[in-house]
């Protein structure tokens, strides 16, 4: 499958704004609201038995939530306030789980900022965890664009986080509700990263960002759960790219190919687009023979996604690129 990123002109970008695409100025910096929570109780958090990791368990809007809280020692040694990445698991898997490999942990030490490992609630039909990313049925019980709102408006009381650098990542339904929270919380979603994960239909329709949005995204060529060409539950990989492209008003774009750290002979491409609004940029990873899964350290692919994402995020903040 062939990607071509072609720049777009300030006409596109206005058309777009017209059509309720949302607005977003390189002139005036986003002022972050603070909402105070509305919870039916605040999260009570105890040790999880894992270093430097907390599990909290909370009722919002009276469905029972829980999350894990990964607080490097010396989180302030750095800033008075520290970003926060919010890192969500795939359909059918566990916070936990997604904690132990998907390797945040060592950056979040180096760079010392908050990771969240949210978990989600359980989609009555299957029995299985979920994220409502609106792209299931209207039995799902969960608002969860308000559950990570309110751990928004936590983590601001709790640990005076960086309102202008909350970030959102995960792999495939993580991925997709990442993209979900970035059209649908404005002001508070800085940057997000998915994995194997493309919007939903329905999130693409109704998408209503508010500034110019730095996008990375890893999938492989060869993914038949999340597959590149698309289909009713997943936009195709081409048209979701284009989108972030043409809101971000992005006019330059380059390919360089992954370097093939394994020697299997197989690597894939990088498609970078680049002089957008506010400097932001999208990152796409193409890659080959590493199907659905979240490359690591461990799994001998080209690329380890939490290096790539973390060192992609860090670089903006709500308004744009922040000076390193």
């Amino acid at each position: 499958m062939k990607f071509f990123f072609k720049p777009v002109s300030c006409i596109s970008f206005l058309f777009l704004f017209a059509c309720g695409g949302g607005s977003s100025s390189s002139d005036a910096e986003i002022i972050n609201p603070i909402t105070p929570p509305t919870p039916n109780d605040l999260p009570e958090c105890n040790p999880s038995g894992y270093e430097k990791t907390f599990y909290c368990t909370y009722t919002r809007l009276d469905l029972d939530r829980e999350f894990y809280v990964y607080v490097p020692d010396d989180i302030y040694s750095k800033t008075a306030n520290p970003p926060l990445l919010f890192n969500l698991h795939g359909y059918r898997r566990q916070a936990i789980d997604f904690l132990g490999y998907s390797g945040f942990q060592i950056l979040a030490d180096e760079d010392k900022f908050i990771v969240i490992y949210p978990q989600g609630s359980i989609l009555p039909s299957s029995g299985e965890p979920h994220w409502n990313d609106t792209g299931w049925s209207s039995e799902s019980p969960a608002d969860d664009v308000d559950f990570i709102s309110s751990l928004i408006d936590w983590s601001l009381t709790n640990y005076q986080i960086n309102p202008n650098r909350v970030y959102a990542t995960g792999k495939s339904n993580g991925g997709k509700m990442s993209y979900h929270l970035a059209c649908n919380l404005r002001y508070r979603i800085a940057g997000v990263a998915s994995v194997g994960g493309t919007m939903n239909p329905n999130t693409y329709s109704s998408c209503n960002p508010s500034h110019p949005t730095p996008i990375i995204h890893i999938h492989s060529e060869d993914d038949t759960v999340v597959p590149i060409d698309g289909n009713w539950r997943s936009l195709p990989l081409t048209e979701m790219m284009d989108y972030w492209n043409t809101y971000n008003v992005c006019e330059e774009s380059s390919v360089t190919a992954i370097t093939d750290v394994n020697n299997d002979g197989e690597s894939g491409e990088i498609f970078l687009n680049y002089t957008c609004l506010n400097q932001v940029e999208t990152k796409l990873y193409l890659t080959k023979n590493m199907g659905h899964d979240w490359p690591t350290d461990l799994n001998s692919y080209d690329i380890i996604a939490a290096d790539e994402i973390w060192q992609f995020l860090r670089q903006f903040d709500l308004n744009g690129r922040v000076v390193q």
